[in-house]
């Protein structure tokens, strides 16, 4: 029996500067249905969350979309997707996206891209999941935010492994790569 895994990317509305961002979530959402994985997304039609669906659906891929009421205007919530869940606030947002998925992949994004991902990384961190988490850090977009991290540990705020919870890859071959392998072994809770 074929397991269907299902895979979070979390990511900004946005596109952002350098285009490569889009290249790599398109990249992204196509090989994810080459895999036979589902997307579940914040269920937008702009920005990297629009690359990434479009082309996960394009190649064939089972989605799974999850937006508060509040930004279906603005993110331009996208209506033509195998499951799309519309929550009340942005917290279950998270909660269902996170439940519903094997793995989170962080691609480039802003505050709420932040926001998801220091959400994910705090349950691991307590224990509450075991879930792989993967940085995109394509032309060192998270490279900051890893520094920050080991600035939190090094300042004793945080344990030193708490840094092996996520693991950053600056190109999407390694990712992916790295997440074939991770969803290869037992399930994570």
């Amino acid at each position: 029996m074929t397991v269907l895994h299902s895979i979070c990317v979390f990511c900004g509305s946005r596109p952002g500067r350098n285009p490569a961002h889009a290249r790599n979530a398109r990249s992204l959402g196509k090989a994810i249905a080459e895999k036979g994985w589902r997307l579940v997304y914040g269920a937008g039609d702009v920005g990297l969350m629009g690359e990434v669906a479009r082309a996960a659906q394009e190649a064939g891929a089972r989605t799974m979309g999850v937006i508060p009421t509040h930004l279906m205007a603005r993110e331009v919530g996208k209506r033509d997707l195998t499951q799309l869940v519309i929550t009340e606030d942005m917290h279950e947002r998270k909660k269902v996206m996170f439940m519903n998925s094997d793995a989170v992949v962080v691609l480039p994004g802003g505050a709420g891209s932040l926001d998801e991902f220091f959400e994910v990384l705090t349950w691991r961190q307590i224990g509450l999941h075991r879930k792989p988490i993967f940085l995109l850090n394509a032309d060192g977009y998270w490279s900051p935010l890893i520094q920050l991290l080991k600035h939190v540990v090094d300042q004793g705020f945080a344990e030193a492994n708490s840094l092996s919870f996520f693991r950053a890859f600056d190109t999407t071959e390694e990712l992916l790569t790295a997440l074939s392998a991770a969803l290869d072994q037992p399930a994570a809770s």
